[in-house]
C-alpha cells in the first residue's frame, strides 16, 4: 500500500484543546522537570502488571510529560483511566486515523500531542530511568531520532536467550529499533510514517533517514527493558523473524543456518559445527563489551548467541514459508518495512539536498550536526 502523507501526516490532531487529566497536586515534582514528552502506545488488552507500569508511570511523570494512548477496548481502558487519573494524559487513538499498526497509530496521536519538541517512543515493557531520559534529551539537541539500547532485567532464561540477538546485533553495528526518541517537529514535517506496516520502529527509522535528517544509535545508552514472559516469548519466535523480510542481508544469514549446519551433518563433520558455535560466541561475547556492556550483559549471556542463531534459522525458513503461502501475518499484503529508496521516493518534495545519517560511535560523544540539516 503506497504511503499517502495527506492521509497518515496531515490528519494528525493538533495539541490546543487535546483532553488532558490535571496531575495530582499531592505528586511532588521534580526539581528539575525535563522539557520532553514521554509517548507510550498500547496496542493491547492485556494489563495483568497493571499496578507495576502505574508505579512506572508515576515515577516518570515526576520527570517528563507522559501521554499514553490506549487502544483497549471499554472496560480495560476505563480500568487504565482509573489507575492513571491524575498521572498522566490517558487518550485512545485517533479516530480520524487509518491503519492496520495499532502501535503505530498509537505512536501518530502520541506524537501529535506532545506538548515538547523531544518525544520519547516506547512500550509498556521500556522502562527509562533519568538518566537515559537526559541523555536522549541532550542527543535530540543535535540528531531528529534517538535509537538506545536495551538490556533485559530481570533476566529469567527467556531474556537469557533473546539477549544472544542482542548481542550478535551490537557486534555488527546496533540491535534492531525498540524504543526510540524523535523531534516533533521532523516528525510532523516529514508526515510521520506508514501505518500500514508490520514493522512500525524500522518504518519510523527508514522514513527518517529517508528525509535526510540525523540519527544516532549510541551503544553507550542503556535502557531497561522487563523480559517477556514465557507464553509472549513462544509468540514472538516467528513474529520476530518477519521482521529480517525487511533486512535482506540478516534473511540472507538466517536461511544459510539450516542448510550450513545439515550440509556439516551430512559430512559428518561435527568440528565444524563446534568452530561455528564457538565464532558466534566470540561475536557476541564482542557485542556484549562494547561500550561497556558488560555493566549491563552478564558473561553467561554470549553463550546464548549460537542457541538463538540456530533459532532463528528454522524461524526464519518458517516466516518466509508464511508469507510465501499466506501474504505475511494475518494473511494480508502488508510490507514489513518499506525500504529506504522507496521511502526516499516518496519524500522527494520534502527531502533536503543530501542525507546525512549520524552514528554515535562506541564511547564517543555525538559530533555537531550542521545546524541548517536540524529541524527547529
Amino acid at each position: 500500500m503506497a504511503f499517502d502523507r495527506e492521509k497518515y501526516g496531515r490528519r494528525l490532531p493538533a495539541a490546543d484543546g487535546a483532553p488532558f487529566v490535571p496531575r495530582d497536586p499531592d505528586a511532588a515534582p521534580a526539581p528539575d522537570r525535563l522539557p520532553m514528552a514521554y509517548v507510550l502506545p498500547l496496542a493491547g488488552t492485556s494489563d495483568t502488571d497493571l499496578a507495576e507500569l502505574t508505579g512506572y508511570l508515576r515515577e516518570l511523570s515526576r520527570s517528563v510529560d507522559v501521554t499514553v494512548v490506549d487502544a483497549s477496548p471499554p472496560e480495560p481502558f476505563a480500568r487504565h483511566a482509573a489507575a492513571w487519573r491524575g498521572l498522566v494524559r490517558h487518550v485512545p487513538p485517533d479516530p480520524a486515523l487509518r491503519g492496520s499498526n495499532g502501535t503505530a497509530l498509537g505512536v501518530l496521536t502520541g506524537v501529535a500531542l506532545a506538548r515538547h519538541e523531544h518525544v520519547v517512543i516506547a512500550g509498556s515493557d521500556v522502562r527509562y530511568d533519568r538518566a537515559a531520559l537526559r541523555a536522549v534529551h541532550g542527543l535530540l539537541d543535535r540528531v531528529d531520532l534517538v535509537r538506545p539500547q536495551h538490556h533485559f532485567d530481570p533476566s529469567p532464561w527467556p531474556a537469557w536467550w533473546d539477549t544472544g540477538r542482542l548481542l550478535l546485533h551490537r557486534a555488527f553495528g546496533g540491535d534492531r529499533p525498540g524504543s526510540l526518541a524523535v523531534r516533533r517537529s521532523t516528525f510532523l514535517a516529514m508526515g510521520g510514517y506508514d501505518p500500514d506496516v508490520l514493522f512500525g520502529s524500522l518504518e519510523l527509522v527508514r522514513t527518517v533517514r529517508a528525509y535526510g535528517a540525523a540519527t544516532a544509535a549510541p551503544a553507550w545508552l542503556y535502557v531497561r527493558q522487563r523480559p517477556p514472559t514465557v507464553a509472549r516469548f513462544r509468540r514472538q519466535r516467528v513474529r520476530q523473524a518477519y521482521d529480517d523480510l525487511a533486512r535482506p542481508g540478516w534473511l540472507v544469514a538466517a536461511l544459510a543456518v539450516l542448510p550450513a549446519t545439515a550440509a556439516a551433518l551430512a559430512a559428518r563433520r561435527p568440528g565444524l559445527l563446534l568452530r561455528a558455535g564457538v565464532a558466534t560466541v566470540a561475536v557476541a561475547e564482542l557485542g556484549r563489551r562494547r561500550a561497556g556492556g558488560g555493566q549491563v550483559f552478564p558473561a553467561h549471556t554470549a553463550l546464548a548467541a549460537p542457541v538463538w542463531l540456530l533459532e532463528r534459522g528454522v524461524c526464519a525458513w518458517l516466516a518466509l514459508g508464511r508469507r510465501l503461502r499466506e501474504g505475511g501475518t494475518g494473511a494480508d499484503a502488508r510490507p514489513v518495512a518499506h525500504t529506504t529508496r522507496a521511502l526516499r521516493r516518496r519524500l522527494a518534495d520534502r527531502r533536503p539536498d543530501d542525507d546525512l545519517v549520524l552514528w554515535v560511535e562506541t564511547g564517543a560523544a555525538p559530533a555537531p550536526a550542521r545546524a541548517d540539516r536540524l529541524a527547529g
